[in-house]
């Protein structure tokens, strides 16, 4: 069975990030490892870490949550995937106009 890549972002989506630390990954969100686990368990998907931070740094963040077990990969290379699962995304519909009226207004979550 051929399994789809979820590329998945830390800062904001795994951790409660806001705001960056290059020498600290802030403590995982509340129902992140859950989450992860459920996907993972579907058998459909191969989860891979997409962050611009140390790989290295990442990677220990992942075993000290343990949940390094259900990514594939930690890389800041954007791989052909299935999903991206990111705070900072819009996603296009087709349409320049509403692309830019999104992107005016595009506003991070966890941002006041």
């Amino acid at each position: 069975m051929h399994k789809r890549t979820i590329m998945i972002d830390l800062d904001g989506v795994l951790d409660d990030y806001s705001k960056y630390d290059e020498n600290n990954i802030p403590e995982i969100k509340k129902g992140a490892k859950e989450f992860i686990k459920k996907l993972h368990s579907t058998g459909k998907y191969e989860l891979v870490l997409f962050t611009t931070r140390s790989p290295k740094l990442s990677l220990n963040w992942l075993v000290e949550n343990k949940i390094d077990k259900y990514f594939k990969d930690v890389t800041n290379v954007k791989y052909p995937a299935y999903i991206y699962l990111d705070d900072r995304a819009i996603q296009f519909k087709g349409n320049y106009e509403n692309a830019l009226d999104e992107i005016e207004k595009f506003k991070v979550y966890w941002q006041p």
